[in-house]
């Protein structure tokens, strides 16, 4: 479970709770997705590395230190990803942003592709690859090995919410990527959803059933 990171900032936690919660209404839990993942993506980009600058400030110069070149990517899991996007994009506004349209066959629980558009160059990108549930897994492994296909090396996963079967996948099919969540619950049931979870993110996210 070296990988595998669960965020515990009491903001996040407080604002999970209200996440999780049947009572908010479709504006609030838009906006309540939307923090998390700003907050969330400081911890998901603590490791870029950094480059020595010098500023002139009103005063005098001074010596500072800014990102090092690094290309960044968004890569939103359909439809659901799209809600944790521009929370992220809030903190580092110039990354590029893909999208990979997945659904869940109802029978089989398996990941059925639709569509896939990313920036061209994600091979030479650091890419956040965004669902808010990491529940079978199906999803989540698929949209890596897509990823891969088309040459990406730097790939991180972040979630609101995690089942132990959907990390163990992703950690079977892709070892060495590593997962950010706010919390890791307790077992997936019978139709696949997360125990206790938040329902279906999508549907919340966007006032559908």
């Amino acid at each position: 479970m070296d990988k595998v990171k669960v965020l515990d900032h009491p903001l996040i936690q407080h604002k999970l709770a209200f996440i999780r919660d049947e009572r908010t209404g479709v504006k609030e839990f838009r906006e309540l997705v939307e923090e998390v993942s700003l907050l969330m993506a400081y911890e998901v980009t603590r490791d870029l590395s950094l480059e020595a600058t010098e500023v002139k400030t009103p005063i005098g110069t001074a010596l500072g230190q800014v990102i090092s070149g690094k290309k960044l990517g968004v890569i939103a899991i359909l439809r659901a990803g799209l809600g944790m996007v521009n929370g992220i994009l809030k903190l580092i506004p110039h990354a590029k942003v893909g999208h990979i349209g997945l659904f869940r066959d109802p029978q089989t629980l398996s990941p059925v592709q639709y569509y896939f558009k990313v920036p061209a160059d994600i091979h030479e990108r650091d890419l956040i690859l965004v669902d808010p549930m990491l529940a079978t897994g199906g999803s989540t492994s698929l949209a890596l090995t897509m990823l891969k296909e088309r040459r990406a090396k730097s790939i991180k996963v972040m979630c609101l919410i995690a089942a132990p079967e959907g990390i163990a996948r992703v950690r079977e099919k892709h070892p060495e990527v590593e997962i950010y969540t706010a919390a890791v619950d307790e077992r997936l049931n019978d139709h696949g959803y997360i125990v206790p979870g938040l329902g279906d993110a999508g549907d919340r996210l966007f006032g559908t059933r």
